[in-house]
């Protein structure tokens, strides 16, 4: 089976020539998610809540949201029951198109053979975004943006699938400008929860490590991304983060005013 999936894998990780590059320079990005990063627009998320066929008609009842944040980080590792989350979606969604899913696999520095395996998995069971939890390194940057292919956006100006690198240690901090540089890297995200952790409660220090991602994603261009609630959101979007994730649904309709999209 492991044979087979990096057959599968090897083949994605093919890179477009540079011919294929050029004819594709002045196509829109193939997915809503890739198209709203490219354009510079608010993207909006929310937990998938339950991870299960229920939390996926909850999810099609929400019109506000961008996209599902679905996580499978702590295991099982459990496709079946995220596609099952994904039919009940589609089917709900009726005749309008269902939200797309991001997949949070478990960190690669756990097992980089493993985390291709689960990559391949997502991208086949049909998430448009992979979620790369305890980023670390300029390599384990390269290894989200190998890992995807001529799918992704913005290494293919058409690609419908995106990375999302999360930053949640000192050292992910420190490497900060070395990650977020990384040609290829869609959005960068510094994790406030596991930051509180890694700073053991210095929130001066927490605020610190995620304005010194922002400040590195501003200077590559690269969007970046944060959780945020009703009461701070509004805030989040005027220090220039790009992809919220929403611990609150109602905090939806404040990011879509605020960033200018409500209505």
């Amino acid at each position: 089976i492991l044979t087979t999936v990096f057959s599968c894998q090897s083949q994605q990780m093919e890179s477009p020539d540079l011919s294929e590059v050029e004819t594709m320079v002045d196509q829109e990005p193939g997915s809503k998610l890739a198209r709203l990063l490219a354009e510079g627009q608010a993207v909006f998320g929310m937990f998938a809540r339950p991870q299960n066929a229920d939390g996926g008609r909850a999810a099609a009842a929400n019109e506000e949201t961008d996209f599902i944040f679905y996580s499978l980080e702590s295991g099982p590792w459990d496709i079946p029951t995220m596609e099952s989350f994904m039919t009940a979606m589609t089917e709900a969604s009726g005749e309008k198109e269902p939200h797309p899913v991001t997949l949070r696999i478990p960190p690669i520095r756990e097992d980089r053979e493993v985390a291709l395996a689960h990559i391949s998995e997502g991208i086949a069971a049909g998430v448009e975004g992979i979620v790369f939890p305890h980023v670390e390194s300029r390599a384990d940057a390269e290894l989200a943006v190998r890992s995807m292919g001529s799918r992704l956006w913005p290494i293919s100006p058409s690609g419908d699938l995106i990375n999302i690198l999360l930053i949640e240690d000192q050292v992910g901090i420190t490497a900060a400008r070395e990650i977020v540089g990384t040609p290829g890297v869609s959005v960068a995200i510094p994790g406030p929860g596991d930051l509180r952790r890694a700073y053991e409660g210095d929130m001066e220090a927490v605020e610190e490590a995620i304005q010194t991602v922002l400040a590195a994603c501003k200077e590559f261009d690269v969007a970046c991304g944060i959780t945020a609630g009703v009461d701070d959101i509004g805030e989040r979007l005027a220090q220039g983060f790009k992809l919220i994730i929403v611990n609150q649904p109602e905090a939806l309709s404040v990011g879509l005013e605020e960033s200018g999209r409500g209505g």
